[in-house]
């Protein structure tokens, strides 16, 4: 699946943290500045950003939810099933939801609102409250 507006899929994935480095400036009046990061900020960092992509994870799954086709439910289940939270990467593991997402009408007529691309519909309909998410702090 990919990301929202103007950002790419591997956007959607917050990244782990490697490395902090300390940084120094000086400024045209001759004041220096120096940043020194605590030794355990690395973790704590890294840690905010988890729980983080948990909860974007969570909510990509479940505002998807509304969008998937569905007759039984094992597609829209399959996506709970394959998705690892905090992965930063949603996967619906039925052996024919490729082809429902990609190859099938994006409307259905017993919901209109459930068909294919339903990431990309979803984004769509959801784009505000998935940027609030990810900007929160």
């Amino acid at each position: 699946m990919s990301g929202i507006g103007g950002l790419g899929a591997n956007d959607m994935a917050l990244k782990p943290v490697r490395n902090l480095q300390d940084a120094s400036a000086q400024g045209p009046n001759g004041i220096s500045v120096k940043i020194t990061w605590n030794a355990g900020a690395l973790a704590r960092v890294n840690g905010i950003i988890s729980k983080k992509q948990e909860l974007i994870d969570s909510e990509v799954l479940r505002l998807c939810s509304p969008f998937v086709p569905f007759r039984t439910g094992a597609l829209e289940q399959s996506g709970t099933m394959g998705t690892v939270i905090g992965s930063g990467e949603v996967k619906y593991i039925a052996p024919y939801a490729r082809h429902q997402y990609y190859r099938t009408a994006r409307t259905r007529s017993y919901d209109p609102r459930r068909g294919g691309m339903w990431f990309e519909r979803m984004k769509t309909a959801n784009k505000t409250e998935i940027l609030r998410l990810i900007n929160q702090t």
